[in-house]
């Protein structure tokens, strides 16, 4: 500190942390615009419409096990049937892009945006914004290990880490909370559809039959998509409680078990058409999105 310092009481250490402050400023309204971008946004819309074909995928794949065929109802299946397509190669990349893409503009959202709201709403929906980000980084995980030549069986890998989580320290304890909150997800998905709340995050179309459409789309879509998370945290939470984590095995097998019930076939029938509805609605929704 100099001679002028000590005599006026001032120090450089609050424009110093001015400055800072200012900086960190900066780099944060930087990132913002970058994740703000128009070419981030048309990319990270492609995303949606990636869930959604994947989603029809599994759908279909439900539809054929009900009707005693084989295939493998989840993600890891979904993309598998990519992989195997002709362009393989191009749609996995291009698919890895876009779902890479929308979890960056579902994370700034949890950053950067709802400052305006009151506190418990701005963390509500921040930690919705969030979770999304989660979600399209899974996907973005799965779709890079099929491109890079290192997908596997889904529902193995499913059983293996169930069984390695539940002898780890409070492996059990976590677990049950997993599959609890998979579960508790699935009923929100379906209320979510019931109540058309997703209606608000989209520009509706004008006109009313389309309109309707969308609407439709979207409420049995949702709940179709409710139904199958509640029965892959059911799973989790039965395979714990059992401690057998190798029941424990995803979508898939969880679909495959409903096939064994008293009527299964036809609810698997069903939960198969109405996640086809819903990866119709989510390519509906790359458009529509309110970003």
């Amino acid at each position: 500190m100099n001679r002028a310092e000590l005599k006026s009481g001032r120090t450089t250490e609050p424009v110093e942390g001015s400055t800072i402050k200012r900086e960190l400023k900066g780099v944060a309204d930087a990132a913002e615009d970058i994740t703000n971008s128009r070419t981030l946004e048309l990319v990270a819309r492609a995303g949606f419409a990636v869930s959604g074909i994947l989603h029809l995928l599994i759908g279909l794949v439900a539809i054929r096990l009900a009707m005693g065929g084989e295939g493998e109802a989840d993600v890891s299946g979904a993309v598998a049937q990519l992989a195997s397509q002709p362009a393989g190669p191009v749609l996995l990349w291009s698919s890895f892009a876009a779902c890479v893409a929308l979890a960056v503009w579902q994370a700034s959202d949890a950053i950067f945006d709802f400052e305006h709201l009151p506190a418990k709403k701005k963390a509500a929906k921040k930690a919705k914004a969030g979770l999304q980000a989660v979600v399209y980084a899974g996907l973005a995980v799965t779709l890079f290990s099929f491109a890079s030549g290192a997908g596997k069986d889904h529902s193995s890998s499913t059983s293996d880490l169930t069984a390695s989580v539940m002898t780890a320290p409070g492996g059990y304890a976590l677990l049950l909370a997993v599959g609890a909150g998979v579960a508790i997800a699935g009923i929100v998905y379906a209320i979510r559809g019931f109540r058309q709340s997703f209606a608000k995050h989209l520009r509706l179309p004008a006109g009313q039959k389309a309109r309707s459409a969308v609407i439709i789309l979207g409420v049995v879509g949702y709940a179709a998509k409710g139904i199958a998370l509640l029965l892959v945290g059911l799973l989790v939470i039965i395979a714990t409680i059992k401690v057998h984590p190798e029941e424990s095995t995803g979508l898939d097998g969880g679909l495959k078990a409903l096939r064994d019930q008293p009527f299964g076939l036809y609810i698997l029938a069903a939960i198969g058409i109405g996640l086809i509805c819903y990866g119709i609605f989510m390519m509906v929704r790359a458009k529509l999105a309110k970003m």
